[in-house]
């Protein structure tokens, strides 16, 4: 835990999940173009998720929760930071 997220190793322990204190749907859209602003590759997009590549691979659902595939906690860490307070403020 941390001020602003919960972040939970998922049950591979080869991901974290990010879920954004107080945030239960974000504009895909908009957050997509911020994190694609911020290097990152866009893979899949559908209503339901989209996908990106870079510095670890990302799953960004409309709820707000992304997914963080890296088994590097600090990487993780790092991008729930930058989720919490730059991303899904968009």
């Amino acid at each position: 835990m941390s001020d602003g997220f919960a972040m939970e190793l998922c049950g591979n322990k080869a991901a974290w999940q990010i879920v954004p204190d107080g945030v239960t749907s974000i504009d895909l859209d908009r957050v997509g173009q911020v994190i694609q602003d911020a290097g990152y590759t866009v893979g899949i997009q559908t209503r339901l998720c989209w996908t990106f590549s870079g510095p670890c691979d990302l799953t960004l659902y409309p709820s707000g929760k992304l997914l963080v595939k890296t088994e590097n906690k600090e990487l993780a860490a790092d991008v729930a930071e930058q989720h919490v307070t730059v991303w899904s403020q968009a």
